[in-house]
């Protein structure tokens, strides 16, 4: 579990993020969600130490890592596991060669060892048999299945993600979506991805924390999304016709039932 308490920052005087309170919870996904500008990106930087918070405390497990001496934030990020919106591949090595990064540089496991437990990812993710392929040779959605085997790679308690459906059609974006939920509840990781999909939302938000200006405006799941009385919240989720037309239909449910 991830605590945020009373996290603020600012940037030359001005105030990017304010008061932010909320809790990421164990083996759920748990999704930011706001405006471009709204401050969800800042705020998974802040969470994950590339940015130091101006105010407040961010617990991992009852860890204060903004009060940690820098070796042991260090020590920390090891527990962690980050997918990039670009997947932030090196196109200069295999995808096997991509998986077992992290192993070179912090393992203690011998070659063979790393090359097994990289297999081992790499077939979780449904990519046995692209070992041995380069990042230009494959598909976007299988870079992102690449990126997602190098974050898991170390056994990560907490698992973070920025637009993994970025530049992804929609069946490769539910395929990415089913396989981080997957991920998530087999290995009981504190997961976080930022995102503005609204399919994501209702498919695997099992707890969305919204950001507008710079401030949590609501925190809920995917079951009360769609009822929720918050205007700015409905302006992002409902921006679409299609989840406009959901939401006139959940009103016209919500009539009937009365």
């Amino acid at each position: 579990m991830i605590e945020v308490k009373h996290l603020h920052k600012s940037f030359g005087g001005r105030e990017v993020l304010t008061d932010i309170n909320t809790v990421f919870e164990d083996g759920k996904v748990n999704l930011i969600i706001g405006q471009s500008g709204a401050g969800k990106t800042v705020l998974m930087k802040n969470i994950v130490g590339l940015l130091e918070p101006t105010k407040g405390e961010i617990l991992y497990d009852g860890r204060n890592f903004v009060q940690m001496t820098k070796r042991d934030q260090v020590l920390m990020r090891r527990e962690m596991g980050m997918i990039f919106q670009s997947a932030a591949l090196f196109d200069s090595m295999t995808v096997l060669e991509n998986v077992m990064f992290p192993l070179d540089m912090f393992s203690t496991k011998n070659v063979s060892e790393r090359k097994k437990r990289a297999m081992e990812c790499l077939e979780r993710v449904n990519l046995k048999g692209a070992e041995n392929k380069y990042p230009g040779e494959i598909s976007g959605g299988m870079q992102k299945r690449v990126a997602i085997a190098r974050a898991i790679v170390m056994n990560p308690k907490y698992l973070f993600c920025d637009e993994p459906n970025s530049g992804l059609d929609p069946k490769t974006s539910l395929v990415i979506d089913e396989l981080l939920h997957g991920i998530t509840q087999e290995f009981k990781t504190t997961t976080i991805i930022n995102t503005h999909d609204m399919n994501s939302v209702m498919g695997i938000g099992e707890n969305i924390v919204f950001i507008a200006d710079g401030k949590k405006e609501w925190q809920g799941n995917k079951d009360t999304v769609i009822s929720s009385s918050n205007k700015k919240l409905n302006d992002l989720v409902f921006a679409s016709d299609l989840f406009k037309k959901v939401k006139e239909v959940e009103n016209q449910e919500h009539q009937f039932v009365k």
